[in-house]
């Protein structure tokens, strides 16, 4: 009796604590942790157990089961969320670790600018005689010379053109020295005129070293020969012979250039001489003189050229240039 009524009260107590709400599972755990207790105890032999007593020890092995479940599955949930986090995390620094590739925008230029126009604009053009005629009329530039001879002797006179004119290359040697007369040097040996015969003329007063009235004498044939010219009729054969006078100013390297606006330039510089009405200081650093005066010194060869042959030549020389000027601008 004693072994009968104990035991079911021990069931009952166990099958009380085994239907408690979830709340009290803990408690369970730990009453069935310290041992052989989690199991249902052993039947008595001889020990008939009711219905209730069944009842009660299906209770408990559902309840451990499902303390069980519950704990496996909240493990494996915790697993992967942790494994879940450590991929995202590595998948993270992997990504925005690595230098990421620029994106290929395409560029956005600007409409390019209108080109400027390159072509040499004539300023001062000459009028131009039907092709044909000035085909067979003029020879080649390397032959020229007998005929722009021969025409200037009828323009001038045969003993003029002979005792200042450079009969070779004479086409090539203008276009060469009114290119270089705006320039600080004119190459003498490629002048198309002679030399003016005889040496400098100076005058001494003291340390004091000028150009002499004299000097200017020994260019006065030449400004006589250039106040006798008719400019219309110089005019004319200038324009006639123009084909020459271009071909040769390309060859000298200016292709597509025009040398009548070259010729008109150089026109301008030689008019742009001051007028000296006193005697020019001169200095002789070597073996040439100089002008004394810097302002002088530094200016262009064409108008140096003038100030040496006086004032009284350089106004007329002046005054013909303003006429030639006037027809190779203006002519219609």
């Amino acid at each position: 009796m004693v072994g009968s009524s104990f035991a079911p009260r021990r069931r009952r107590l166990r099958h009380r604590r085994a239907a408690q709400p979830p709340l009290c599972l803990p408690a369970v755990r730990d009453f069935t942790a310290s041992g052989p207790a989690r199991h249902p105890p052993a039947r008595l032999k001889g020990v008939e157990y009711s219905g209730t007593a069944r009842g009660a020890e299906s209770m408990w092995n559902r309840a451990t089961d499902t303390e069980e479940s519950f704990r496996d599955r909240a493990i494996a949930l915790s697993a992967a969320i942790v494994m879940a986090g450590a991929i995202g995390i590595g998948v993270y620094y992997r990504y925005y670790s690595q230098p990421q590739e620029p994106v290929n925008t395409p560029e956005v230029r600007p409409p390019p600018a209108p080109k400027a126009n390159t072509e040499p604009s004539i300023q001062h053009p000459l009028p131009q005689s039907a092709p044909s005629a000035v085909e067979t009329a003029l020879p080649a530039l390397n032959d020229s010379d007998q005929l722009v001879h021969d025409s200037l002797a009828g323009l001038l006179g045969p003993k003029p053109v002979a005792q200042f004119l450079v009969p070779e290359n004479i086409v090539r040697h203008i276009v060469v020295t009114i290119d270089n007369l705006p320039r600080k040097k004119v190459a003498v040996e490629l002048r198309p005129i002679k030399p003016t015969p005889g040496q400098t003329i100076t005058a001494t007063q003291g340390d004091i070293t000028t150009l002499s009235a004299e000097n200017y004498v020994r260019y006065a044939p030449l400004v006589r020969l250039v106040q006798s010219t008719d400019v219309k009729t110089f005019a004319t054969v200038y324009v006639r012979l123009y084909p020459l006078f271009q071909q040769a100013y390309e060859d000298l390297g200016y292709p597509g250039k025009y040398f009548n606006d070259r010729l008109v330039e150089a026109i301008d510089e030689l008019l742009r001489t001051p007028e000296m009405p006193g005697p020019i200081a001169l200095v002789q650093p070597k073996v040439f003189y100089e002008f004394a005066d810097p302002s002088l010194e530094g200016r262009p060869a064409g108008q140096k050229l003038l100030l040496r042959m006086g004032p009284a030549n350089a106004r007329a020389i002046k005054a013909k240039l303003r006429e030639f000027r006037a027809e190779i601008v203006n002519r219609k």
